[in-house]
């Protein structure tokens, strides 16, 4: 395992701390407490025995791989990201940069099959890695997201996943690349600390470190690579749908100056019109409701008119 240069911001504090593991091979009682304890404490977790084949993963990866190894003119076909498409540097719209190139999708097949055709010089095999590895990581997802429910004792338990699987499900794929920074020899920022906005992100990346997550403000936890398991992080939506009772974990990536470190993340999103008002059961007099209903559509809007660090949660507290 190549593991990024630890701090390369001054006046911030590494604190090397042991993530929860979730063995999905568990009896499920077991796996639903471990779950809603991680969401509780961390909004985070490590998932292993998860099911995936390693032929899914691995198809994705070399075709990634493949990809980003191309010349700049080649991968700029692939561009510019609007928001889909092939991106260098720049994240989003609003002046946030990093050290990192990706390629963004939306989980749609014939839109993936289309935009393979400037991705790739055999679309059909890439279209068929994506497709085949968003599908994978999709069920994943929504296995994970009725666990939860059931550790939250709501009873309607496809609550999260029937929002994922919907067919308007605005869910995302984001292949993230991170070239090695050998002039330098600390670590720089690939990608700045920001929550993710959607319900769930289930991530996998390549043996390389770099991944922090920052359980308190000044603080942030190296993540150890892990290129068998995922990563799950809990998003904003799912934050707002708990009452806070889970956190949406801010989270960076820091490039390394071996080797290059590669990401693959699925976004799990509800649909545009999908309302992200708390469950019944997790308003009560002691925690009466925290955040105003919103849908998902209104909540993207604000999301993306912002700096990738800024708070959008708060912007929807009752005050």
């Amino acid at each position: 395992m190549v593991v990024a240069s630890p701090n390369p911001i001054r006046n911030e504090k590494i604190q090397v701390l042991d993530l929860p593991v979730i063995d999905l091979s568990a009896p499920r009682s077991v796996v639903s407490k471990l779950i809603v304890k991680a969401c509780e404490d961390y909004g985070f977790f490590k998932v292993i025995n998860h099911g995936i084949p390693e032929e899914v993963i691995s198809r994705m990866e070399g075709e990634s791989l493949a990809f980003f190894s191309k010349t700049v003119s080649e991968k700029q076909r692939a561009g510019p990201a609007n928001p889909f498409g092939y991106g260098c540097k720049n994240i989003g719209h609003n002046g946030d940069m990093g050290e990192v190139e990706y390629l963004l999708f939306n989980t749609d097949k014939a839109s993936i099959a289309q935009r393979s055709k400037t991705i790739s010089n055999e679309p059909t095999k890439f279209s068929s890695a994506v497709s085949d590895y968003i599908e994978a990581v999709r069920d994943l997802a929504c296995e994970l997201s009725e666990v939860i429910a059931e550790g939250l004792w709501v009873p309607d338990t496809s609550v999260f996943s029937r929002l994922i699987r919907d067919v308007e499900s605005d869910s995302v794929f984001r292949l993230n690349y991170y070239p090695l920074t050998s002039s330098s020899p600390t670590s720089k920022v690939g990608f700045g600390e920001h929550t993710d906005p959607q319900i769930l992100t289930v991530l996998r990346s390549n043996d390389v470190g770099g991944l922090q997550i920052s359980p308190q403000d000044g603080v942030w936890v190296p993540v150890p690579s892990d290129p068998a398991a995922f990563w799950v992080n809990v998003g904003d939506v799912l934050q707002a749908m708990t009452n806070e009772r889970f956190v949406s974990v801010k989270h960076r990536a820091l490039t390394n100056s071996f080797k290059s470190r590669m990401s693959m993340a699925y976004f799990a999103g509800p649909p545009l019109n999908a309302s992200m008002k708390a469950l019944p059961e997790m308003v009560t007099p002691e925690h009466p409701l925290i955040y105003k209903a919103v849908t998902w559509a209104e909540y993207k809007k604000t999301t993306y008119s912002l700096r990738l660090s800024d708070s959008r949660l708060n912007l929807f507290r009752i005050s």
